[in-house]
């Protein structure tokens, strides 16, 4: 199988993943919450969350349940497994933990999250008008010129945080771990990259961005060997949660990340009915 048609294979994915049940365009609401309990619009029962994680408090005739087998990752389908209704108070561990939790309402997902220690439920919801009007993602067609070596260098000083602006209007910290050096037309370029497992991941914005582009895309390299060298492959830049739901609290590019070239690859924006 040749690059491009590993990369076709990957674009088909974007489209089938983004597109589920309870994938990123179902996102209609991410609610903050405090340790009042408090009514959400249009669920049952009353919330709060705190630095344990996020409480509700349910009768057994709300039918709010919990998702069988800890529930699926945002973006899957719920699953059939049939759980009893809450009945009482539940807490609920956020996405940020090794047993997160997932509940279910009709069809619609919720699911716990928590950012910088400020707990929030965010619903998803299959019929919701951004994910029944979807028309698939436009993209910059395949070339192989826009995949480059690149030579990660981690910070002497270990992982740093810099704050950035989010998608939600807020400066937020990024948590970041070095950076990638390569070349483009000859020319030396820099950007500053975090550590997600093995793997590293940026966030850029280039001459297409707000054009052409979505106003900024994230990037993912493959792990980088015990020289830092790894591959920089534009073709696979992808467009953030924020471009498929405005519900989405994604961090913009970190300072050095703001290419002045066009780089004419990878996805470009969602397109709708």
């Amino acid at each position: 199988m040749t690059d491009a048609d590993e990369w076709k294979r990957w674009t088909d994915a974007r489209t089938a993943a983004v597109s589920t049940a309870h994938g990123v365009l179902a996102l209609t609401a991410t609610h903050w919450l405090g340790p009042e309990p408090t009514e959400l619009p249009g669920l049952p029962g009353r919330w709060s969350g705190d630095a344990a994680g996020i409480r509700v408090t349910a009768r057994a005739a709300d039918g709010l349940r919990p998702v069988g087998g800890n529930g699926a990752a945002a973006g899957g389908v719920v699953p059939a497994v049939e759980e009893p209704p809450i009945d009482g108070e539940l807490l609920l561990h956020p996405d940020t933990q090794p047993e997160a939790d997932r509940l279910r309402w009709r069809d619609l997902l919720l699911v716990p999250i928590e950012r910088e220690g400020e707990p929030a439920l965010r619903v998803f919801d299959p019929a919701a008008d951004r994910r029944t009007g979807f028309a698939g993602i436009t993209v910059y067609p395949y070339a192989p010129e826009w995949s480059v070596p690149a030579v990660f260098t981690p910070f002497e000083n270990g992982d740093r945080t810099v704050t950035v602006p989010s998608a939600d209007g807020r400066d937020r910290g990024l948590a970041v771990t070095g950076q990638i050096a390569f070349r483009l037309a000859g020319e030396p370029h820099t950007l500053t990259v975090s550590r997600s497992g093995d793997q590293l991941t940026g966030v850029i914005s280039d001459a297409t961005s707000g054009t052409d582009t979505y106003r900024f895309r994230f990037i993912t390299l493959p792990a980088p060997d015990a020289e830092g060298r790894t591959v920089l492959d534009f073709n696979r830049a992808y467009l953030p949660p924020c471009a498929f739901s405005e519900h989405f609290i994604c961090p913009f590019p970190p300072p050095g990340n703001r290419l002045s070239i066009a780089v004419r690859a990878g996805e470009k924006a969602v397109l709708h009915r």
